[in-house]
């Protein structure tokens, strides 16, 4: 069973500051601000939502296609999906662009200073869901993940129309909706998942309350970071707890991997108290390495941490 994984793929470049921002911006002289900083740490990961997910659920054994587009320096990032056996078939590559980069400096105090290029991503909507819809192994399932907000749009309506029950992930895409646009997705969407801070804004623009959002779809699942998270289904609330994580390292990407784990569960007919625990598992192994696609688990070791954390077997 395929997924179809509309969203983002980008490079992340992230610089380490060895110093302080505090001490070189000064608050009186923001108004001509013209500072420089030494970086001499930096590396640069695989990410973007699209990415990300896919990068899990393949862990977990799934069949992921990701469908995005990226610019003429994606090269690399194709090659190395090609290695995971993950089909690029339905990545666009645009001309007279870059693929979507997030220029990350952080100082020692674990203050960033972002800047996020959007590129090829300005231009998702330019791929189509019916076209993966055509190919030898059509998804049954699919998830509309953050990307540019034309891109979001049309795929959510175009999964409706074609009929295959998706995801619907807000994410960091959050400031490109109002009130209209989050209803109509709620009511596109078979499952809607949010971290609770984004659930709050999501009832504050919608005008609706949780039950509300349940009651329009087959599930509702908001994470609640160490706290787990919580899935409103079949009339019902499911209290997921969280796993204790081997240590915590670097959180970028551990929504990306819960998600994963949720496309998984959905896929193979998991009842949803084991769906959301595997989710909370693979967002616990992420946050443990360093980089959104770095946890290189197998699906053994996956399934031995599962029956670890919560005494019997997913599968």
């Amino acid at each position: 069973m395929a997924s179809l994984i509309c969203g983002s793929v980008a490079y992340d470049t992230i610089m380490t500051f060895e110093g302080r921002f505090r001490e070189h911006i000064l608050p009186d002289q923001i108004h001509m601000l013209n500072v420089s900083f030494l970086v001499p740490g930096m590396r640069r990961e695989f990410g973007g939502c699209a990415g990300n997910i896919a990068y899990s659920l393949k862990l977990l054994g799934g069949d992921p296609i990701v469908m995005a587009t990226v610019g003429i320096d994606a090269e690399p990032y194709l090659q190395y999906l090609r290695a995971l056996d993950i089909t690029t078939e339905h990545i666009r590559t645009l001309p007279d662009t870059f693929t979507a980069q997030a220029m990350i400096t952080t100082d020692l105090e674990n203050n960033q200073i972002t800047a996020f290029h959007p590129g090829a991503m300005n231009q998702s909507q330019l791929s189509h869901v019916q076209d993966a819809l055509k190919g030898p192994n059509p998804p049954s399932l699919g998830i509309v993940a953050p990307d540019s907000r034309e891109g979001m749009l049309h795929h959510a309506r175009q999964f409706a129309e074609a009929g295959v029950p998706f995801i619907f992930d807000l994410g960091q895409a959050m400031p490109l909706f109002q009130g209209e646009d989050l209803r109509q997705f709620v009511e596109l969407a078979s499952y809607v998942t949010v971290n609770d801070y984004e659930a709050q804004v999501l009832l504050s623009r919608t005008g609706w309350s949780a039950a509300d959002i349940a009651g329009r779809v087959r599930a509702y699942i908001v994470t609640h970071g160490e706290r787990g998270a919580s899935i409103f289904a079949d009339e019902r609330q499911y209290n997921i707890p969280a796993v204790q994580p081997d240590r915590i390292v670097d959180p970028t990407g551990c929504g990306d991997a819960f998600r994963g784990g949720l496309l998984y569960g959905i896929e193979q007919g998991l009842d949803w108290e084991t769906t959301g625990r595997l989710a909370s598992l693979m967002g616990s192994i992420k946050i443990a390495h360093q980089g959104p696609q770095n946890h290189r688990l197998t699906r053994e070791q996956i399934g031995e941490r599962f029956e670890s954390a919560f005494g019997y077997r997913y599968a």
